[in-house]
C-alpha cells in the first residue's frame, strides 16, 4: 500500500523523490497483504478559461517573457512549447538546470534565468510587463535571491503555471495561477490561436544578441582555456549528456555550452558538491549509446569519484573532466570577497587524478594546454572504458570574469 502511495506522489503534480520510512519488523516479517494496483501518474489540465486569460495578457502586453523549468517535460510537450513559442515571436529563458528545455541554438532561447545571470538578461525579467512561468517554482535561484520579481505582489503581471496548487502564491501572487502539468499546458499552449503584436516585435532577436554576447569568448589566465574546450565539445558532441556538480568550474559548462534537447543536462538544483558523477554513471547506464561528459571540481570530484568503481563494476563508460586547481573555488572566492587574503580550509591536497582513474581500471588522462584536450578526449572515448581527465587550472581563472587577486584587490580598496 505504501510503496504505491510513494510511486503515486512521486510521479504526480510536482514530482520528485519520496523518503518511506519503516519500522524495522515490517522489513522481517512475512505479510498476507494483497499487492495493491500498480500507480498511474495524475496530471492536471489547464481549462479554457484560463487559456483565454493567458491570451488576453498576451494581448495587452509590450514587454511578455516566458521561463520554462520544473519537472515532468517530455520531448512532445518541450516540441509544443517551443511552437507556442515561434507562434507568438516571445523571447524565452530557462529556469536554472533546465537550460536542455528549449535547444540552446534555437532564436528565441535568450539564455538561463539563475545564478550567474546574465545582468541584461536579469533586467529584461525585471521590465518584463507580462512574465509566463511555466513548471519552476520561483525559489532563491530562479529568482536572483528572490530580487527579480516583488514579493507579495509582482510589478510584472505573473502567470505562473505549476502542476500542484501548493506552489502557486505561496510567495509571489500570480495575476494568472494555472494548476496544470508540464505535458498537457504545453500542448493546449500550442494549439492556442497566436498573439500577433507589434508591441514586441524584435525583442526575442534582441535577448538573443544580449545572450550571444553574454557567451563570447572570454580568456583567463593559464595554458588551459576553458570556453576553447567547451567551445570544442559543442561542436564535436553537441548531443551529447553533460553533468555537473556544484562549484565556480561549473559556471563554464553552465554558461558556453549549448545544450540541445532534453535530458541533455543532470545537474543539481540544490547546490550539491559530488552529484556529477553518479549522475553521469546513471546516465550512461540509462543511455548506453550516447556520449555522456561529467565536469567536476578537483574538491567536487573527491566528494564521490569512489564511485569510479560503480562504472568499472557495470562496464558503462561516462567521461569525468576534473578542472583541478588545487582549491574549494567558490568557497575561496568568497573568502577573497569578504575577507581578503584569510585564506582559510578552502587549500586541496589532490592525488594524481589519472593515475588515480588507471587504479580502477579505467582510462586516466592530464591535459596541461589547451591543446592536448581534444585528442586526449578522442582516446578516452575510442577506449570504451570510463575516463578521466584531469585538467591542471591556473588558481587565479577563479571565474569567466575576473581573476582572485582582482577580487582581493577589489575588497582591499573598499576596506
Amino acid at each position: 500500500e505504501y510503496i504505491a502511495r510513494a510511486f503515486q506522489v512521486a510521479t504526480s503534480g510536482r514530482r520528485g523523490p519520496v523518503v518511506l520510512a519503516l519500522p524495522e519488523d515490517m522489513l522481517s516479517k512475512p505479510t498476507s497483504a494483497a499487492d495493491a494496483r500498480a500507480y498511474r501518474p495524475m496530471e492536471a489540465h489547464p481549462g479554457p478559461s484560463e487559456m483565454e486569460r493567458l491570451r488576453e495578457l498576451l494581448a495587452g502586453a509590450k514587454k511578455p517573457f516566458v521561463i520554462l523549468g520544473g519537472s515532468g517535460w517530455t520531448e512532445a510537450a518541450c516540441t509544443d512549447i517551443r511552437r507556442f513559442v515561434e507562434a507568438n515571436d516571445l523571447p524565452c529563458g530557462c529556469a536554472f538546470r533546465y537550460q536542455d528545455l528549449l535547444d540552446n541554438h534555437h532564436d528565441h532561447y535568450a539564455g538561463d534565468v539563475g545564478i550567474g545571470i546574465n545582468p541584461k538578461l536579469a533586467a529584461r525579467v525585471k521590465e518584463a510587463d507580462v512574465l509566463v512561468v511555466i513548471g519552476p517554482r520561483l525559489g532563491e535561484m530562479t529568482t536572483s535571491g528572490y530580487t527579480l520579481l516583488d514579493s507579495p505582489v509582482p510589478k510584472q503581471k505573473l502567470v505562473h503555471v505549476m502542476p500542484g496548487a501548493e506552489e502557486l502564491g505561496r510567495v509571489f501572487q500570480p495575476t494568472l495561477g494555472i494548476v496544470a502539468s508540464a505535458v498537457p499546458f504545453a500542448r493546449a499552449a500550442a494549439e492556442m490561436k497566436p498573439v500577433k503584436s507589434a508591441a514586441w516585435a524584435g525583442q526575442a532577436n534582441e535577448a538573443r544578441e544580449e545572450f550571444l554576447a553574454w557567451t563570447r569568448r572570454r580568456e583567463i589566465p593559464g595554458r588551459v582555456q576553458m570556453w576553447d574546450i567547451v567551445d570544442w565539445l559543442n561542436q564535436h558532441h553537441p548531443d551529447a549528456i553533460y553533468c555537473n556538480g556544484a562549484g565556480n568550474f561549473a559556471t563554464w559548462l553552465h554558461r558556453f555550452h549549448r545544450y540541445t534537447g532534453l535530458r541533455s543536462q543532470l545537474a543539481p538544483t540544490s547546490g550539491a558538491m559530488g552529484y556529477g558523477v553518479p549522475a553521469a554513471i546513471a546516465g550512461k547506464l540509462v543511455h548506453p549509446e550516447r556520449t555522456v561528459v561529467c565536469f567536476a571540481g578537483d574538491g567536487d570530484f573527491l566528494m564521490s569519484g569512489n564511485e569510479l568503481a560503480t562504472a568499472m563494476q557495470y562496464g558503462v563508460a561516462p567521461i569525468f573532466v576534473i578542472l583541478n586547481n588545487g582549491m574549494y573555488g567558490t568557497i575561496r572566492m568568497h573568502q577573497e570577497k569578504n575577507y581578503p587574503g584569510r585564506v582559510s580550509g578552502t587549500e586541496l591536497a589532490n592525488p594524481d587524478f589519472a593515475a588515480y582513474a588507471r587504479s580502477f581500471g579505467a582510462v586516466g588522462e592530464l591535459v596541461e594546454e589547451t591543446a592536448q584536450f581534444a585528442p586526449a578526449f578522442e582516446r578516452v572515448l575510442a577506449s570504451g572504458k570510463a575516463g578521466v581527465m584531469e585538467l591542471r587550472m591556473d588558481p587565479e581563472a577563479i571565474t569567466p570574469n575576473t581573476t582572485l587577486s582582482k577580487i582581493r584587490a577589489e575588497s582591499l580598496a573598499k576596506g
